[in-house]
């Protein structure tokens, strides 16, 4: 390759582990141009924290690498909100980490079915005065307090699943 200006190449998309970069050591004033592969670069990065607006987000060198957070988004920290006005409600995959909000005046049936796999996680508000009762469909809900439902209106309560099928419902419950 001739010799180029760096303003004249073109952009690396997406280093392989093994491509090399060149970086130039200037500690004691003698310049002095050495390589680096990136997974060395990458392996030897130090962790970052990034204080959030609810806690901290903790990323990784194998993050930067891959760009994959595990499902985790970085991108906003606002919960989409599922309005339901209905009597009846089942939950389904694309609820994971949303917030739904019921609102009826009458009594209102949340169905936690299964195949929502470990770690889907889902709060709920009751905006109406009708109370709302959490519901296992082959499944099982656990709570403290052996309570299946929201304590009254303007409550918020959440499930998470800890394993495939199995959840534990917390918040402002009653029985």
């Amino acid at each position: 390759m001739a010799n180029k200006k760096i303003t004249e190449l073109t952009d690396l998309p997406s280093p392989a582990g093994a491509d090399i970069l060149a970086i130039v050591d200037d500690v004691a004033g003698t310049a002095t141009t050495k390589k680096v592969t990136a997974t060395n670069l990458m392996t030897l990065a130090p962790v970052q924290s990034v204080a959030g607006q609810t806690g901290t987000v903790t990323v990784s060198a194998g993050d930067l690498t891959d760009g994959n957070f595990d499902g985790t988004s970085i991108s906003g920290f606002d919960a989409t909100i599922n309005d339901q006005t209905g009597t009846a409600y089942t939950l389904l995959a694309s609820d994971n980490g949303k917030v739904v909000v019921l609102d009826n005046a009458s009594a209102v049936t949340v169905t936690v079915p299964s195949g929502l796999g470990a770690g889907f996680n889902c709060s709920f508000v009751q905006k109406g005065a009708g109370q709302v009762t959490f519901s296992a469909s082959s499944t099982t809900i656990y709570n403290r307090q052996s309570h299946t439902k929201i304590n009254a209106q303007y409550g918020v309560a959440s499930i998470v699943a800890y394993v495939a099928d199995t959840f534990v419902l917390a918040g402002d419950t009653a029985s």
